[in-house]
């Protein structure tokens, strides 16, 4: 009769159809971003740009705009939900953050939409049509909740000294070229006695709604991660990254905007602005690339072939 004995080996622990070992889904996220995707087309397709049924109170100007913000909704907003959902629907550790840069979009410029109206001053009927836009809104913030709900149980975002300065330079900067490029001369003489600006003139609400939304949370916001990422602040890697995403989602938003105003023979069109923007949008999407990167070689990584001891029976 023999009795056993211990010898220690290694096994490989096998992997599912897609690679990933042991890895659990967050299935509330993936639902969230794939119904914040769905709004999001749904508020493109019925407005201006598509089935023209939903009419915003907004001047020939504020239209344009909308056009352009409707076609990046549809073409790169939209996509980019349903692809972070199912990246969360996966595991894959680069969802939460990723998906933080549609919501904030979404909340951003459908905010705008939603209490930027005109009203009494232009025809239309998006009173109508709110619970669409307060879903969008709503779904949005819902995504951002569960998305920084998920980055506290991931580790750290790994970035180089030179990525992190760098990126706090351009947090910075960014501040810097909202409140003095953007807002500075406009805000002076919307102060003036007898104003003259355009955007305040034809579209009051919407002019002060994105003074407030930009001077307000943007600039502060940028200012803030700056300064974290150059003192090394570890807290301020996460929601850097995430807010690199939503400028490159608005980027492309301002740069259809701008394509739109020419193509519709606006007064303050500028094929210079709208070609500059589209430059613009494509460095920062390369920027948010190169800082989105490594979330996908950490994932690459975890479900590489992984060997654990094991216990192996054996007899003389």
């Amino acid at each position: 009769m023999t009795e056993p004995t211990a010898a220690t080996g290694t096994v490989e622990l096998p992997a599912d159809e897609s690679g990933v070992r042991h890895r659990s889904g967050d299935r509330p996220l993936a639902c969230l971003l794939f119904a914040e995707g769905a709004l999001v087309a749904a508020g493109a397709v019925l407005g201006p740009l598509v089935l023209d049924v939903l009419h915003y109170r907004t001047s020939a100007s504020g239209l344009d705009q909308i056009l352009g913000s409707d076609l990046a909704a549809l073409a790169v907003t939209a996509p980019l939900c349903v692809w972070v959902g199912k990246l969360a629907r996966n595991g894959h550790p680069a969802a939460p953050v990723l998906a933080l840069a549609p919501a904030g979009f979404s909340v951003y410029i459908w905010t705008q939409l939603l209490v930027g109206s005109e009203w009494g001053r232009y025809p239309g009927n998006v009173e109508w049509f709110s619970p669409l836009l307060l879903g969008i809104v709503g779904v949005g913030a819902a995504v951002a909740v569960r998305a920084t709900r998920a980055l506290r149980t991931q580790p750290g975002l790994r970035w180089s000294r030179r990525m992190e300065r760098a990126t706090g330079l351009l947090m910075l900067g960014v501040a810097g070229f909202v409140v003095v490029g953007i807002h500075l001369s406009s805000l002076v003489d919307a102060l003036q006695e007898h104003p003259v600006s355009a955007g305040l003139l034809t579209t009051p609400n919407a002019f002060w709604v994105v003074k407030a939304m930009d001077l307000g949370l943007i600039a502060p916001a940028s200012l803030l991660m700056g300064i974290g990422l150059l003192r090394r602040r570890t807290w301020a890697r996460a929601p850097a990254a995430a807010v690199l995403g939503g400028y490159a989602l608005l980027g492309w938003s301002v740069a259809a905007m701008g394509w739109s105003m020419v193509r519709g023979g606006a007064v303050d069109a500028s094929l210079g602005l709208a070609a500059g923007s589209t430059a613009v949008a494509a460095a920062v999407t390369g920027y948010a690339v190169a800082v989105y990167r490594p979330l996908f070689r950490r994932a690459a990584s975890t479900s590489a072939p992984q060997a654990v001891p094991a216990v192996l029976s054996a007899g003389p």
